[in-house]
């Protein structure tokens, strides 16, 4: 299904970009090697990845591990999944001559990278860009050579988009997209994207960041060892009758006694803080079982509001999450949702740290938000 064209702004990059996807991260090595230093691990879940995609697992680690190791397998996964579902034949057509194989890439792509063209529509059986691990091994690289130009431009900018979102703009609309857009990633109006073609873009973006959701296997705990421990809440019961220092609101007086001892352990909230931002009291009229209007509930950003974290935002994120269940009788904490997962000390936990999180029928759990990626939600008994 083609879902976006290269149209002026991306033509100039059109050698580095294919042109359709199936369904619906201050110079080169240096910005690379910073921007992996930076990014936790994250390691891939065998069980949940489709069966050609754990086959091909240790060959996608060498590949990357060997000639870019700034971009994970993890990535890989979700990326190829977003393009192709990992159906090594899949094939779409359009007026560039159509996509073929894991990555969706078209024939001026394909022989760039080093592979061979292909004489009919679709290609044959036996057309190289159809063998997955021939795909693999030179589309990988291309890969990587996208992420690298989308790098040094961000660090030429100073613009925070991750490289590997960038990348992903490169893949489907062109680098000329990112370079031509203020943050990497265009809105409406930017580098010739119409507001279609910036919310295809970010629905993109989204899919293949829902992907690392669902093939990740969950991380934390994480030490917490050098972190002071919660002085337990032995006040009354009571209701929203505490000042709420983030909102013009109140907060139950254990709850305020939570966010005490959360800035007592990691500092009041900053742009450079490991928490950036917290809001406790809200009404939340569209839900109205929410514990924010009754002042039991905060939400905590290590990173920016509607972006999902990296590096050293999701480090501090996961610390936080940590301390937090490692401190949940003392400061009557009722539930966790973080990253996509929901922990309550009566919750087993489920293939890793808590269990997945759905939504409840309310919020979109592959949103940056919705699904609690960018913050994390604390709820007091």
């Amino acid at each position: 299904m083609r879902l976006l064209a290269v149209a002026a702004a991306g033509l100039a990059a059109a050698v580095m970009a294919p042109l359709l996807i199936i369904g619906l991260v201050v110079g080169g090595v240096a910005v690379t090697t910073a921007a992996v230093a930076a990014r936790p691990t994250a390691t891939v879940d065998v069980m949940t990845i489709p069966p050609l995609a754990a086959e091909l697992l240790p060959r996608i680690t060498e590949l990357t591990a060997s000639t870019c190791p700034e971009l994970p397998p993890l990535w890989v996964i979700a990326h190829v999944d977003a393009e192709s579902s990992w159906d090594p034949a899949a094939f779409s057509t359009d007026s560039n001559g159509g996509a073929a194989g894991l990555y969706q890439l078209n024939q001026a792509n394909w022989t760039t990278a080093g592979g061979r063209p292909w004489d009919a529509t679709p290609p044959p059986p036996d057309a190289d860009i159809l063998q997955p691990a021939r795909h693999l091994d030179l589309a990988i690289p291309w890969v990587c050579a996208n992420l690298r130009r989308a790098s040094t431009h961000l660090a030429t900018t100073g613009a925070a988009t991750d490289p590997l979102d960038a990348m992903l703009v490169c893949h489907i609309t062109g680098c000329g997209r990112v370079t031509g857009s203020a943050t990497g990633i265009p809105t409406a109006g930017e580098a010739g994207c119409s507001a279609t073609c910036a919310d295809q873009v970010a629905t993109y973006i989204a899919r293949v960041h829902a992907n690392l959701t669902r093939f990740a296997a969950p991380a934390g705990p994480v030490p917490i060892g050098d972190l002071p421990a919660a002085r337990p809440y032995t006040g009354p019961d009571g209701g929203c009758t505490a000042e709420d220092p983030t909102t013009s609101g109140c907060l139950t007086p254990a709850t305020r006694h939570a966010l005490d001892q959360i800035h007592a352990a990691f500092g009041p909230p900053g742009p450079t803080a490991p928490i950036r931002s917290i809001t406790c009291w809200d009404e939340h009229a569209w839900n109205p079982s929410s514990d924010h209007p009754h002042g039991r509930a905060c939400d905590l950003f290590p990173t920016r509001a509607g972006e999902f974290p990296a590096g050293q935002d999701l480090a501090n994120g996961w610390r936080l999450a940590s301390w937090l269940r490692a401190n949940a009788e003392p400061l009557q904490i009722m539930y966790l949702i973080w990253q996509g997962r929901f922990w309550s000390p009566t919750t087993p936990d489920d293939n890793g740290w808590g269990r997945p999180y759905t939504g409840g029928g309310i919020y979109d759990a592959t949103d940056a938000t919705g699904g609690h990626f960018d913050h994390l939600h604390l709820s007091i008994r």
